[in-house]
Order: structure tokens, then C-alpha cells, then sequence
């Protein structure tokens, strides 16, 4: 978890990810989910923060982890917009809010098209 941590806190998101997709399920894997989930949103990561939190919400239908997934994912939009991100991003985000039951997701992924389109993303 502090590798993790280490990683998220010094701009290495991916590389936290990448230690949580190389573990077994377990409890302690859904420990790091968390950390990854919520570190990464308070530092900015929103991509990872997203993936996280959609993984979160697949595993436990909490409605703290849409939050948290709906709150990511639109985070990554605003950072696209302002050129701070990869528009391919933007394609993945639709894909994690398309994963989930929310009727608040489509309302969002209709903003994010538009704005692509727009755009020529």
C-alpha cells in the first residue's frame, strides 16, 4: 500500500495501477482498489481514479463509488478540455460510465459526445 501510495504521490498513477492489476483478489487487493481510488482523485489522477472506482462499483454496488466514478470521469473531461489529459481518454471514460446502472451516466456520456463531436475528437 505504500508503494502505491509512493507512486500516486509523485505523479506515477499508472504505476499504482499496475500493482493492483498484478494482484490476486483479496481482501487486501480490494484495501489497495480503495487507496488507488481515493488517492488518486485527491492528487489530480483522474483517469486511474475512475478505472479504480469503476472497478470499486462492480465489486461493492455502494453508491459512494458512483460518486466517486461519476466525480472522476468528469474530472478527466474538464482536464481533456483544458489540454491537461489525452483526448483518447475520453473514449475510455465513456466505456466506465457506460458500466453502470446510474440514469445520471448517460446524461453525462450525451455532455462528453457533444463536446467530442464538436470538437473532432
Amino acid at each position: 500500500a505504500w508503494l502505491a501510495r509512493s507512486f500516486i504521490m509523485n505523479g506515477k498513477a499508472r504505476l499504482a495501477w499496475e500493482l493492483y492489476v498484478k494482484m490476486e483478489t483479496s481482501g487486501e487487493s480490494f484495501s489497495l482498489l480503495q487507496l488507488i481510488a481515493n488517492d488518486c482523485y485527491k492528487m489530480g489522477h483522474f483517469y486511474y481514479a475512475a478505472k479504480a472506482f469503476d472497478m470499486l462499483e462492480r465489486l461493492d454496488p455502494n453508491p459512494e463509488y458512483w460518486e466517486g466514478k461519476r466525480g472522476a470521469c468528469v474530472g478527466v473531461f474538464q482536464m481533456i478540455i483544458a489540454g491537461r489529459e489525452d483526448r483518447q481518454a475520453l473514449a475510455d471514460v465513456v466505456l466506465i460510465l457506460r458500466n453502470t446502472n446510474n440514469p445520471q451516466a448517460e446524461m453525462i456520456v450525451k455532455t462528453m459526445k457533444k463536446w467530442a463531436k464538436e470538437n473532432r475528437v
